[in-house]
């Protein structure tokens, strides 16, 4: 089917047909470590369509038999050679003792954007690199930003990084994650837009590869089925070559950073009056993801859910594709189908990328729950939930108390209206309705707290969410599994959390923009932020607490972290009374207060630098101002053995 021609598909979709868009970038099948290249006007799909239906060119019969050669590596082979990834990128695979060994590749720049700062990513992109350029200009502006670094030189050597699938008929993912072959790179002037982001290769000599019986012959031939020309993104400079070279190295990385997270296929489709600021946002969302701001379960949806819908919209472009005449009904509803499946995913992803919702989502909307308010008849109930009641445990209660009893925590919770109170007796429960908590109630466990164990529901995205003027957790142990939102999200209201243990698994307790919490003789141990995290005009108070062991990251750049036991983001700020708690073992900081203005930041640090200075006492002038300005009250604390330090106080 030409480019959507008389397919009753919608437009933007129908635009990705057509050859050379933006639609094809994502067909191509490239290993994880190569995605971005996917994203470019490359000949990726063709590759893949070399490989379903080979040239009949001179030495296929021999290049077949070397592939399943290859594809006949023993079990334990492939399993040495997956632990061999884990612990070394380039390890080789074992060789036969009739194959000549291909060397072993050199070792590739090493990226100067990976110790850059979040401003320095954001000045790159917005203030050098796309300045003042609309969305549908992001092409164009990327491609002579790479033409001009590409002239420094036009001969150099690099890893050509390619899918297994381009070489073999069969293989172990796990074993061979890509195909690295050491090419010769040659740089030639760029003719069109469908030729930008290609280049010429030719094997460099000796073989280098990180599949050490790959044979030579299958290699020249794959390139001459290719015409020696790959996508250039799957192309990584090596070490030891000049200067400039780091700086093409460092040029393709941000080539391959901008179409692998910052871009996006609907940018050009709908009017952005400032590109550079949306860009700038997308840094900061992957900034959260690295430093741990945003949990590592909630990263690791947010990255799915963007594979995804690429995923989805290759399907759809190939299954155009394959349409050779005018589409039949069913093939035009089907087309149908996979539009609206993207289109939903686009809106998800939008979702996500908005600042009031993206550290509390995975973020499908919940279903909003009105206020029961009084009963009619004034009266309120206590809620006993527990398999069996019996006269010993409901002695201390008055004679004019109303009780109903539940062996179900979520069918007490839905039989409450504001004023009941739920008392729980020894046991382990799960509560979706916990989760939707708009009366003003008292949950309250009797006996030893640890014995009384509320557990998430790995499946919901949500544990103990609050929006009520006034709820009251005591004597509890809140179990965390799964759900990647807070532990304790307090909405709107008041909520009050007293002699609770909370064992987090992701995001502590978050008190968002005008809410208020009370958390007395509590424990907070795990989170993958901070313990307990305060958006800005929220209000808390915190006495005689443990919070410790938080910023329990599973990402790959922890160090890079600050979070840990209290974070604070001023804006307007936050007030803060601390009295008489114990911070101590956390990752982070004990205690983070993020301040976006140059001028404070400057007095923060002269506070932190004296502090330091004095033997790590608290200079009380200096850190009385920075208290004063943010309603920060602290009185009697214990901060101590956090890994990156107990206070700190900076811009966000």
């Amino acid at each position: 089917m030409a480019s959507g021609a008389s397919a009753p598909v919608p437009a933007d979709s129908g635009r990705t047909t057509s050859p050379g868009r933006r639609g094809e970038k994502a067909a191509s099948a490239v290993p994880a470590d190569t995605a971005a290249a996917t994203t470019l006007k490359s000949t990726a799909v063709t590759v893949r369509s070399v490989v379903a239906s080979p040239r009949q060119v001179k030495g296929k019969a021999g290049r077949e038999a070397a592939r399943w050669r290859l594809q006949r590596l023993p079990a334990a082979q492939a399993d040495d050679a997956g632990e061999a990834a884990e612990e070394e990128a380039e390890a080789l695979l074992s060789v036969p003792e009739d194959e000549e060994e291909a060397q072993p590749l050199p070792p590739i720049c090493v990226s100067r954007m990976r110790g850059m700062w979040r401003k320095e990513k954001v000045a790159l992109y917005c203030d050098q690199v796309l300045q003042d350029c609309k969305a549908e200009d992001a092409d164009e502006v990327m491609g002579k930003y790479l033409s001009e670094k590409l002239k420094l030189k036009d001969k150099w050597l690099g890893v050509w990084k390619t899918n297994p699938d381009v070489f073999f008929v069969k293989y172990e993912e796990a074993s061979i994650p890509f195909v690295g072959i050491l090419v010769e790179v040659t740089c030639e002037p760029y003719q069109d837009s469908s030729s930008r982001f290609k280049v010429t290769v030719s094997v460099a000599e000796p073989l280098s590869s990180n599949i050490a019986n790959i044979p030579r012959d299958l290699v020249d031939e794959i390139l001459e089925e290719l015409e020696h020309s790959v996508p250039l993104l799957e192309v990584y400079p090596v070490e030891g070559q000049d200067t400039d070279i780091h700086d093409i190295a460092l040029a393709l990385e941000v080539v391959r950073f901008f179409y692998d997270f910052l871009w996006r296929d609907w940018d050009d489709e709908e009017s952005c009056e400032n590109y550079a600021a949306l860009i700038e946002e997308r840094i900061n969302l992957w900034c959260d993801m690295q430093d741990g701001t945003i949990p590592g379960p909630i990263a690791q949806r947010f990255k799915k859910t963007l594979e995804k819908y690429k995923n989805k919209r290759v399907e759809l472009i190939e299954y155009q594709s394959n349409i050779k005449e005018d589409p039949s009904a069913a093939e035009a509803v089907e087309c149908w189908k996979k539009y609206y499946e993207i289109a939903m995913l686009c809106g998800l992803l939008k979702m996500w990328e908005d600042l009031r919702l993206r550290v509390h989502g995975p973020f499908f909307p919940r279903i909003l729950r009105r206020r029961k308010g009084k009963r009619e008849f004034g009266k309120t109930i206590t809620h006993i939930v527990v398999k069996v009641m019996t006269t010993e445990m409901v002695k201390d209660l008055s004679s004019d108390t109303l009780l109903q009893q539940h062996d179900d925590l979520d069918l007490a919770l839905d039989n409450c209206y504001s004023g009941d109170t739920v008392i729980i007796f020894p046991g382990v429960y799960q509560a979706a309705n916990l989760a939707l908590l708009t009366d003003d109630i008292i949950i309250k466990g009797v006996g030893k707290r640890e014995e009384i164990m509320i557990t998430s529901e790995p499946s919901h995205d949500s544990f103990v969410v609050s929006k009520a003027d006034n709820v009251k957790l005591m004597h509890l142990s809140l179990i965390q599994q799964g759900t990647v939102d807070g532990i304790v999200v307090v909405e709107s209201g008041h909520m009050t959390l007293e002699n609770c243990i909370l064992k987090c698994e992701g995001t502590g307790v978050c008190v968002l923009t005008g809410a208020a919490l009370t958390i007395t003789d509590s424990e907070i141990t795990g989170a993958q932020g901070a313990g307990v995290e305060l958006y800005p005009g929220s209000i808390a108070i915190l006495e005689r607490n443990e919070i410790h062991h938080c910023n329990n990251l599973r990402t790959s750049d922890s160090s890079k972290s600050t979070l840990g036991g209290v974070n604070m983001k001023v804006l307007p700020a936050p007030k803060l009374k601390m009295t008489s708690n114990h911070i101590y073992s956390n990752k982070g900081y004990g205690v983070s207060i993020l301040q976006p203005t140059e001028q404070f930041f400057i007095v923060a640090e002269e506070a932190l630098n004296k502090r330091a200075a004095s033997g790590d006492k608290k200079d009380d002038k200096m850190l009385f101002k920075v208290m004063q300005s943010l309603n920060l009250e602290m009185n009697n604390n214990k901060i101590e053995a956090n890994v990156k330090g107990d206070i700190r106080i900076g811009t966000s």
